[in-house]
């Protein structure tokens, strides 16, 4: 599976951005899907995860109640809605695939993109 990510940007505190990551390849929609961010000198930091028809989903503590994962199977595509963005959420934000849904360790995904750049100014 190939990922793309897109729709990172410069916001200010309390803003709202909406990432998408694009994927490709054989039986995509069978894919557990998930988002993962990082800052310099840290382990990647998991944010979300989607089951494969998006009936189940899990959340990072930190972003618990202001972000929303969803997907889109006819078109390939993966959302975050990010909203009440604050200066800590400040990362590169990367999606990742993997066959089973449930794992929050980066090390059990598979696949990667190549990341988006995130920044809230305050």
């Amino acid at each position: 599976v190939q990922l793309v990510e897109s729709g990172g940007g410069l916001v200010q505190a309390g803003g709202s951005l909406r990432l998408s990551c694009a994927a490709s390849g054989r039986a995509v929609s069978s894919y557990a899907m998930a988002w993962f961010r990082q800052t310099p000198g840290k382990e990647r930091e998991f944010v979300a995860a989607i089951n494969f028809n998006g009936g189940n989903k899990s959340y990072g503590d930190s972003v618990k109640g202001r972000f929303t994962i969803s997907r889109d199977n006819a078109k390939n595509t993966v959302y975050l809605q990010m909203n009440s963005l604050k200066p800590e959420d400040t990362a590169v934000y990367h999606c990742a695939a993997d066959l089973v849904f449930g794992s929050s360790t980066a090390t059990d995904f598979g696949s990667w993109g190549q990341g988006t750049q995130v920044t809230v100014s305050s």
